[in-house]
């Protein structure tokens, strides 16, 4: 049950907002059917095959040493095949939609805003939904053999790899230039990337997520909601 002032305060910053920007972790995707990593019950609460820590699997020095099991984790922990965009993905790509949200930065390898349907989509950590040969260069949409023999992999950021530059480069852009920024679905404790909050300058920070985070205290305000629903009922009273 949404708290109605906080969920009121919520969307009048939403309705006077110029440049609202997101950004989002693991917990906007769980509605999906997909694991959160820190949080309770979370990819990172336990070793896989009761051996290996989830960070180490996705390390590139993990990957360089152990590929097999390196692609069987994915395939097995992380795979986004057959997953969908939930109510929160959907409402995010409405808000872009009508011109209110500007861009969404997110952490997430899942691919699920853009399937939603927003457009300027930030990933600071990749998408399995881009492998390529590590031999060749050739380009490939999941993971499989490549024609060279070459090992493919996921064109994500690995533990122990640098982030896209590019990718950087825009989310700091659109952080700093945003009057409003919504942190949602994530703890904020993976760096560099909850790094680029500190150049937020503007007016509300606004946190939803299951659990406390870093910058609670420096939000204009604090949702612990669930992120589908919450932002199914900010669109909806819109009237979007």
């Amino acid at each position: 049950m949404l708290a109605s002032n906080k969920f009121n305060e919520l969307l009048d910053i939403i309705k006077s907002s110029k440049y609202l920007v997101f950004f989002t972790g693991a917990g906007v995707s769980t509605d999906s059917g997909l694991k959160s990593f820190r949080g309770k019950d979370g990819l990172y609460s336990s070793k896989y095959k009761n051996k290996y820590q989830p960070e180490e699997i996705l390390s590139i020095d993990f990957f360089n040493k152990n590929k097999a099991i390196f692609l069987e984790y994915i395939e097995e922990e992380l795979s986004i095949k057959d997953v969908k965009p939930n109510k929160g993905h959907i409402a995010l790509a409405k808000l872009e939609e009508l011109g209110i949200l500007k861009a969404v930065i997110t952490q997430n390898i899942d691919n699920l805003h853009q399937e939603a349907g927003n457009k300027n989509v930030i990933e600071l950590h990749g998408s399995l939904k881009r492998w390529y040969c590590i031999s060749c260069g050739k380009k490939y949409t999941y993971n499989t053999n490549c024609n060279c023999g070459g090992i493919v992999r996921p064109e994500v950021t690995l533990y122990g790899e640098m982030l896209d530059e590019e990718a950087v480069s825009q989310a700091i852009y659109n952080i700093e230039n945003a009057d409003t920024l919504v942190i949602a679905g994530t703890s904020l404790t993976v760096y560099p990337a909850a790094h680029y909050i500190r150049y937020f300058r503007g007016k509300n920070l606004v946190v939803i997520n299951n659990e406390a985070t870093q910058y609670d205290s420096s939000a204009q305000l604090v949702l612990y909601e669930n992120f589908a629903k919450t932002m199914d009922k900010v669109v909806k009273e819109l009237g979007i």
